[in-house]
Formats: C-alpha cells, sequence, structure tokens
C-alpha cells in the first residue's frame, strides 16, 4: 500500500494527512492537526511561520513513525511569501495578506503601469491582497528588506525549500501573484521593473508533479523518513481542491469554500477579454496544463470574523450553532457586499455590517441569528452573480456547482447557494486540498496514471450530498445586484 504525506496549510488551521492508496481507494489519516493563528507586531500583521514549521516537523515525525512515506508535498494559501538573505536564511517573518500595508497601493501601481495592461498582461484579479501590491508596497516605501533579500520564495516554497533545500516556484501558486505572464508562463519581468520589483528575487517556476529530492538529511533523520522524497503539487490549495474534485461534467463549477470562496471553472486556456476584465475574474493554473477561470469573494471569513466579534474573548456557539440560528432567522432581510473592502481586514465585522445596512437604505440585523443569515445569503448571491459572469466571459454555461473543504460542511449555505443560483450544488469531499495534494504525489509517483483517473478514485472514496434548487430568488437577485452596483 503507497503512503504520501500532505502538508495542507490554511489560513485558519494547518494539518499533516497520511494517505493510504489500495489501487482501488484512498484512505486518509489526519496525523498532526494545528491552529494558524496570525501575530500583531508594532502595528503589522505577520504569519507565525516558525511556529508552523514546527507544526510541520511534528507531522511528519508522527507519519513517519507509522511506517515508510513514498513522498510528501506542501500545499497553502497563495500570495504572501517569504525573503530570504544570501545564506538562505529568513530575513523576516512573512506579513499577512490582511495587513493594511497594501491599503492604496493598487492605484499607485496603476500609474506606473495603466490596469489595462497589468490584467491584459496577467490575467489575475486586481485584489489588493496581491503580491504585486505587497511587493510595490515595499518598493514605493524603500523597505530595506527588499535590498537585503536575494531570494523571494512564496509560502508553500519557503515551505519545500525547508524540506528539502530547493528553491524554485510552483506554478499554480506563482499565478497567484500577479507577476506572471499568462500567455509566456514566466514572470513578467518588463512589468515588475517599472514597478521596481527586481525580478532576480524570482526563482525559477516548476510544474506540479516535479521531484525536487530528497529530504534533507536531519529532518529525514528525526522523522523516520529516510527514503521521502519531496515533490510538488497543486502548492495553492485551491489547484489542489480542484484536482480533487470529481466535477460530473466540464460545465460543472467548482466552489472551493473555506476562508475565501473560490468559484470558477476549469478551462483549457486563459480567458482575458473586455467581459473577465470588466468582471474581475483570474486565472489561475491548475494541474495538468488546466487554468481555473475564477472570482475569488470573501468566504467563511465573514462568519468567523462575526464570531470574533459578538464573542471577543472566545466561548462563542460552534459554527454548526451558528448555522442553526441562521436557519431561524428570517429570510431576504438585508444584504451586503462580501467583496466590500471593508469586510477584507480584521476589525468589528457586526459594526461595519451595520454601516453598510445604513448606507444601503436596509434594516440592520436586529440579533445574532438574523445577521449570520445575511452573511450566508449574501455569499449565495455573491456566487449566483458571479456564475453569470464565468458564463459570459467564456462562453460556459454552468450545469452545477460542486463545494469541497469546510464550507460543504454547511448544509445551509449549500442550500442557499442552490436556490441563489437556480443549480444543484453538490457538497464534498471537505478535505479536498489535501486529497488533491496526495493525488498529484501519486501521479507523480505513478500510482495514478491522470487526473481524471484520480478523480474517480476520489468519487469511489469519499461521499457526497446533492441539494437541488428551492424557492423563488429572482427578487432577492435583483436586490442585490441593485445594491452591489453602486
Amino acid at each position: 500500500m503507497a503512503r504520501h504525506a500532505a502538508v495542507d496549510l490554511g489560513a485558519e488551521s494547518g494539518r499533516v494527512v497520511v494517505g493510504r492508496f489500495d489501487g482501488e481507494r484512498l484512505g486518509l489519516d489526519e496525523v498532526h492537526r494545528f491552529a494558524n493563528a496570525p501575530v500583531r507586531v508594532r502595528g503589522t500583521l505577520h504569519w507565525d511561520v516558525l511556529r508552523l514549521w514546527a507544526d510541520v516537523e511534528a507531522g511528519l515525525r508522527r507519519a513517519g513513525a507509522a511506517g515508510a512515506i513514498t513522498s510528501v508535498a506542501v500545499d497553502t494559501w497563495g500570495v504572501d511569501f517569504g525573503l530570504l538573505d544570501e545564506c538562505g536564511r529568513l530575513l523576516a517573518n512573512p506579513v499577512h495578506y490582511r495587513d493594511r500595508r497594501t491599503d492604496g497601493v493598487p492605484e499607485r501601481v496603476f500609474g506606473l503601469v495603466p490596469r489595462h495592461e497589468v490584467y491584459a498582461t496577467t490575467g489575475i484579479q486586481v485584489m489588493p491582497i496581491n503580491t504585486l501590491y505587497q511587493l510595490a508596497s515595499m518598493a514605493l516605501a524603500r523597505d530595506p528588506l527588499l535590498a537585503q533579500a536575494r531570494r523571494l520564495l512564496l509560502i508553500p516554497d519557503l515551505m519545500t525549500n525547508w524540506l528539502s533545500g530547493t528553491e524554485v516556484a510552483e506554478y499554480t501558486n506563482a499565478t497567484t501573484t500577479q507577476l506572471l505572464n499568462a500567455h509566456t508562463q514566466d514572470w513578467a519581468g518588463p512589468m515588475l521593473e517599472r514597478v521596481g520589483i527586481p525580478a532576480s528575487l524570482l526563482p525559477p517556476i516548476a510544474a506540479p508533479g516535479t521531484d525536487v529530492g530528497a529530504l534533507l538529511p536531519d529532518l529525514a533523520d528525526s522523522a523516520g523518513l529516510g527514503s521521502t522524497r519531496v515533490v510538488l503539487v497543486g502548492s495553492h490549495d485551491t489547484a489542489s481542491a480542484v484536482a480533487g474534485t470529481p466535477l460530473a461534467s466540464p460545465r460543472t463549477a467548482f466552489l472551493s469554500s473555506g476562508t475565501w470562496s473560490l468559484l470558477g471553472l476549469e478551462v483549457p486556456a486563459p480567458v482575458i477579454n473586455e467581459a473577465s476584465a470588466a468582471a474581475n475574474l483570474t486565472n489561475e493554473g491548475g494541474v495538468g496544463g488546466t487554468i481555473r477561470l475564477l472570482r475569488n469573494v470573501a468566504g467563511l471569513w465573514l462568519i468567523q470574523e462575526a464570531r470574533r466579534g459578538l464573542w471577543p474573548d472566545g466561548g462563542g456557539p460552534s459554527y454548526a450553532a451558528i448555522a442553526a440560528l441562521a436557519e431561524a432567522a428570517p429570510p431576504f432581510t438585508a444584504f451586503i457586499d462580501p467583496d466590500d473592502e471593508r469586510f477584507l481586514h480584521p476589525g468589528d465585522l457586526p459594526a461595519n455590517v451595520r454601516a453598510f445596512c445604513a448606507e444601503t437604505a436596509q434594516p440592520a440585523p436586529a440579533d445574532h441569528g438574523t445577521l449570520f443569515r445575511v452573511l450566508l445569503e449574501s455569499l449565495a448571491l455573491r456566487y449566483a452573480l458571479v456564475l453569470d459572469q464565468l458564463a459570459a466571459a467564456s462562453g460556459v454555461v454552468p450545469d452545477g456547482v460542486h463545494v469541497v473543504g469546510g464550507g460543504a460542511n454547511n448544509g445551509l449555505l449549500n442550500r442557499l447557494t442552490a436556490s441563489a443560483t437556480g443549480l444543484p450544488v453538490r457538497a464534498g469531499p471537505v478535505e479536498a486540498s489535501a486529497i488533491g495534494n496526495l493525488l498529484v504525489q501519486a501521479l507523480a509517483t505513478g500510482h495514478v496514471s491522470s487526473v481524471a483517473e484520480g478523480r474517480q478514485l476520489v468519487a469511489r472514496s469519499f461521499p457526497t450530498t446533492t441539494v437541488e434548487p428551492e424557492g423563488d430568488w429572482i427578487a432577492a437577485r435583483a436586490r442585490f445586484a441593485a445594491i452591489t452596483c453602486r
């Protein structure tokens, strides 16, 4: 039986999962789960990346204690990075994408390279969190770290470097940065130089499935993993999640639902046209030479932040209890725009919802259940709008939505999504990122022959549920469009 280890780091938690493949089914053993909590130091929000690394090591030791591991690979969120010095040492803790250092920076970048040119080159959705604007904020502020840095590594590539010593940029995650030329699939050097970003910082790009070497000796010895190889997978967690999603047809939309909601279609080539630019759609690299034409939507972060705002000292209800509160609340009280920038950063989300409602002449939620229902209905309606935009840009009319990730467990949101979009919604598996990570490892080691075969394996191995549309959402969709297209 082949055994592979997936290091799957999300914005709220991480896990090390061992996959067991017997030729017919894939089994999962979660050997270590841990929190991923950012740290604010002197006004800057950082990832606690060294603590994360300690947990990765602990997970690999537990994986090795149960037997030989053929390979290990890492997937994480996108856009964030660490800077290394001449000796390969990390210069500073990586800054969190929700830090405010990029406030107003996209507009300053467009003064150097017009917005339409940035999009035409990269095909990537304009978001303040993108690596392009993070680096531009450093260049504009003459941050001395840029002058000291020899190499930039995105978070999964940093972890891969600490596993193997290799300095590469895995392709799917590199596409999230808005630093990559979508047409050449290489760094957009001329554009970066105009912004003041030294392209020499960026490592060579490598494809998912690449074997980058053995585990470094000290880690291999301490974890009992002397023969384990380190391979690249779709190291952006959504790339792995989509690879591990058993889509019903080429027209089925995927929805990777977690802290972020990434809703899109798998297409054979970048879609960069007037419709995709107007809708701010993004073209991210997928496994097997595909493109994920999608839109990033502020996902269950809204629920997480509302919970923190209402119960700042902890002890609030579980997410299942929150869903029950929302279920009992009246429908269509008010809507917010999930992508309004006020909801991007940590803060008092309930107060921000009340402010949004006041600005749009809507009644503010009167109780906790109504607040959560407003957030969930607004997400479902945003999904419906994005699906229309995807169809207009690509010419592909979705025939359903397949939800994976933690949001697949939110039965209420799945039902709201089906009703808002008018499409059947299939949910599961929850651990799609880790599953996709393991599938690409199995491809790299010859245990699976193709992504299609891997998806059939997932369909055999993990249950899914399907919900159908209910009720009339025509008026709600019109209200939402009017509110969010101000």
